[in-house]
């Protein structure tokens, strides 16, 4: 499935694209308007990243952590070493057990998604963000042809930013 994606800075832009599309014989079941009034990016499915990461985080912490804290014991246990003299011999092995643990959880956040969340990752973010600046995208999802015709259309009319994705199914 391929998608072409345009931005459009207001509701009467997006709509004479639309309308030019419509004029142009492009199926409108598979024309989509996102923005203030039409659907919302979750309708569309335009997946919120840093969510996908956050729900990723916590799948990987709730594996990783207990095992990080049986590391840490173990690790303790083999090398006997005494850090903390304070603790005693099992008080020992609960820090080393403790530190496991914290450096799992960093690993949960690193490995998860927390750069992403960080730095950002990915088109579905500024799209979002263009969306909630008030702007309008206008999406047609088909075939290659399709595409073509649509790009075609609507780049005489000079959308804010365009963009074609191609969209593997899996296998």
């Amino acid at each position: 499935m391929n998608y072409f994606v345009s931005v459009w800075a207001d509701r009467i832009e997006v709509e004479t694209a639309y309308s030019a599309l419509e004029s142009a014989g492009c199926p409108l079941s598979q024309v989509s308007i996102l923005g203030r009034g039409y659907k919302t990016a979750d309708e569309f499915g335009l997946i919120d990243p840093n969510e996908e990461a956050r729900k990723q985080i916590r799948l990987m912490g709730t594996w990783l952590v207990p095992f990080g804290f049986g590391a840490g014991v173990t690790f303790s246990v083999i090398s006997g070493l005494h850090t903390f003299a304070w603790a005693g011999e099992i008080g020992n092995h609960l820090i080393g057990g403790l530190l496991g643990s914290i450096a799992a959880t960093m690993g949960s956040v690193f490995v998860g998604g927390g750069v992403g969340i960080a730095f950002g990752s990915g088109d579905a973010l500024p799209y979002r963000n263009r969306l909630n600046a008030g702007q309008y995208l206008l999406v047609v999802q088909g075939n290659e042809t399709l595409i073509r015709q649509a790009q075609r259309v609507i780049r005489p009319l000079n959308p804010e930013s365009v963009k074609t994705y191609e969209v593997q199914p899996p296998s």
